[in-house]
């Protein structure tokens, strides 16, 4: 009867999309908060190694005094927010014949009219925080701006600081990749999964002042390997575009090298 019900009345499902919208996750947090604390000696149990290794980790922040070694004035523990707005794009653009398909433009698109008042709050929320972020916590180490062997010494140059409004433009990109990749992992995994891979993403990424890419690797990882992809060309068409970065970074490592005035020796290009 309830099936018949929401058939005759379109409107009814609407309000139900909107209100999961709104109460889902908190239904999840409660669900497994509970189930938590019903199984709470079992879970102490499985994760106890985890809380030895925190343990040790704080234990080497505060015997080091700062989470690296070597140069750790040039290392500090920055609020540098922006950092997961790259890391949206460069994952997205990793993953391009997913995330940049016409497909998966229409998918987000269908699913933002379904719910367009509050897909549109989400949204206007993302592109609020986007732009706070670029605009006041975006930093330009001093090895991104000097360090000319890495993609991304170009890549802020010659776009992000081409001129001034281009860091602005790019913020619909970002919340567009990060729309993206939520919608992906949604459909195999669960709200409070997806929240928790953002927050420790964050945690990663945003006390880094500054941009590698390689600090991005393992968060990309659990990306990848938990979004469902179930289209083999896509697959084979993202191998091939990671073939041809490797062979173009191998071309310029190799054939490319070059020297700076202040420091002798051959350097070499790097990823």
């Amino acid at each position: 009867m309830d099936t018949a019900e929401s058939t005759k009345n379109p409107s009814s499902s609407k309000i139900i999309e909107s209100s999961c919208c709104d109460s889902g996750f908190i239904d999840e947090v409660l669900d497994t908060a509970l189930k938590l604390w019903n199984r709470k000696w079992q879970v102490l149990i499985t994760f106890a190694p985890f809380l030895m290794v925190l343990m040790s980790f704080v234990t080497f922040v505060i015997w080091n005094g700062g989470i690296v070694l070597g140069a750790k004035e040039d290392h500090v523990v920055s609020p540098h927010f922006a950092q997961m707005l790259y890391f949206s794009v460069v994952s997205a653009a990793a993953l391009a014949p997913v995330h940049f398909s016409l497909g998966q433009a229409t998918t987000l698109f269908r699913l933002f009219w379904k719910t367009k008042v509050c897909r549109s709050i989400e949204v206007l929320m993302a592109l609020c925080i986007g732009f706070t972020a670029v605009h006041l916590f975006s930093i330009a180490h001093p090895y991104l701006l000097a360090d000319n062997r890495h993609y991304t010494f170009y890549l802020w140059r010659k776009v992000i600081q081409a001129h001034w409004i281009i860091k602005y433009l790019l913020v619909p990109v970002y919340v567009y990749s990060w729309i993206s990749i939520v919608n992906v992992l949604g459909k195999s995994q669960t709200k409070i999964w997806v929240v928790s891979f953002i927050v420790a993403t964050a945690l990663v990424l945003v006390p880094a002042p500054l941009v590698e890419f390689r600090y991005y690797t393992t968060s990309f990882l659990v990306l990848f390997l938990h979004s469902q992809i179930d289209d083999s060309t896509k697959l084979l068409f993202t191998g091939a575009i990671y073939v041809c970065v490797d062979i173009f970074t191998m071309i310029m490592f190799l054939f490319r090298p070059f020297q700076w005035d202040h420091e002798p020796g051959t350097q070499r290009f790097l990823w």
